[in-house]
């Protein structure tokens, strides 16, 4: 089977004392890596689109973009973006409204396994749109993916030139996966402007992950 799933258990405390809450796990299918296409012809194609098709898109297709931008890459654990330190501060989300195999719902990306994890349930992507200047047409992408990042992961090392390092690798993550979606003959567009505490709250983010940008992916009309 291309898709797995299982509970997983975890445990958080409270002031009741230690609580179990289930959390959807998802395996996604294996990243493809021979692809079709020159480098070249992806880069030269590649634009920014913001009006999608109703279509849904597949879970392997949405497995493949994840990986692209933060994905394990080999057996030294390091990933398809280039990170100061190797020390990976972004973690990505996924708002899915229509992907095939996936509820609606908000799924945290484990790039050492290649899973997602559901965090929320429920199709938010008028929710985060509306946390955007309401820029209502990201609603008709079939998900949206958040970058957010740990900035204390480089910040520990590097102070607060860690700060700028973050932001440069989400730039390399970005143009990963714009080039993924051109491959996959998907649109997506890169969106900076919003609250960033009602995307947090949208979202449910654990205080340590801070949004840096948004993605809406979908079908080219």
């Amino acid at each position: 089977m291309n898709r797995i799933v299982i509970l997983l258990l975890f445990f958080c405390l409270s002031t009741g004392g230690i609580i179990a809450q289930a959390r959807q796990l998802i395996t996604l299918p294996e990243p493809v890596v021979t692809g079709t296409y020159p480098l070249e012809q992806l880069i030269k194609q590649r634009r920014s689109v913001r009006d999608f098709d109703p279509a849904s898109l597949t879970l392997a297709e949405t497995g493949q973009l994840l990986w692209s931008a933060q994905g394990v890459t080999d057996n030294r654990s390091l990933r398809a973006a280039p990170s100061a330190g190797a020390l990976y501060p972004l973690e990505l989300y996924v708002v899915a409204g229509r992907v095939a195999g996936l509820d609606p719902g908000i799924y945290h990306y484990a790039a050492e396994s290649h899973q997602l994890v559901k965090t929320v349930d429920g199709d938010l992507r008028r929710a985060l749109s509306g946390t955007a200047l309401s820029q209502n047409w990201m609603c008709d992408a079939a998900m949206m993916i958040v970058f957010t990042a740990n900035y204390q992961r480089t910040m520990s090392k590097y102070g607060s030139r860690g700060r700028r390092y973050v932001h440069i690798e989400a730039g390399h993550a970005a143009q990963n996966l714009y080039l993924q979606a051109q491959a996959l003959g998907l649109a997506t567009v890169v969106v900076g402007a919003f609250v960033d505490d009602d995307v947090a709250r949208v979202l449910s983010l654990p205080g340590a992950h801070q949004p840096v940008l948004l993605m809406p992916v979908g079908r080219s009309r």
